[in-house]
């Protein structure tokens, strides 16, 4: 399982979220590698498709690996921050970059998200979501699994008490 953590605040309420989910994986017996893209080097795809035929990405930094860790993991998490209705742009930068998944075997089947934001009326993450599962649609082995939103954190540890903690920590821990 990787967990990728998109927020490049420390301690952020996303990345709260997603240790909640880790907690309840790794309580189950899961093998879970987490991925910050705080402080990493990741730079915009050029669109070139030079991956499509090498299998990585021509532009050298953190992506790279990044993308073999996703590639080899059995189950994908996203946790990002919503700003302006959708996923952070960070995670936008990744997915591109993970473009060279494309064509090769790749063993990831479940994807969740997990979001964040300070608004916390129905729809918020709407856009993330479907943004994801547009990614998701691109790899025909897997399948968009489930997401959880906590609305109404903006500051750090607004999230603390938030129920979205139990419910990631359940949705992990259901995972076998």
């Amino acid at each position: 399982m990787c967990v990728i953590k998109t927020s490049l605040r420390y301690n952020s309420n996303s990345d709260q979220l997603a240790d909640a989910f880790i907690q309840g994986a790794k309580e189950s017996g899961n093998s879970v590698e987490e991925i910050s893209l705080k402080d990493k080097n990741i730079a915009f795809c050029k669109g070139c498709l030079a991956c499509l035929k090498s299998g990585e990405c021509v532009i050298r930094d953190d992506a790279n690996s990044i993308t073999e860790q996703i590639k080899q993991a059995d189950v994908i998490v996203w946790a990002t921050p919503i700003y302006y209705y959708e996923k952070s742009g960070q995670m936008k930068v990744m997915i591109d970059r993970a473009n060279s998944l494309y064509e090769t075997d790749y063993q990831f089947r479940d994807v969740y998200l997990l979001s964040t934001a300070a608004e916390n009326e129905d729809g918020v993450d709407h856009r993330a979501i479907n943004g994801l599962k547009g990614w998701v649609a691109c790899y025909p082995k897997s399948h968009f699994v489930g997401s959880v939103f906590a609305g109404g954190v903006d500051e750090s540890n607004t999230i603390k008490d938030h129920p979205a903690l139990k419910k990631a920590y359940e949705i992990g821990k259901a995972i076998q």
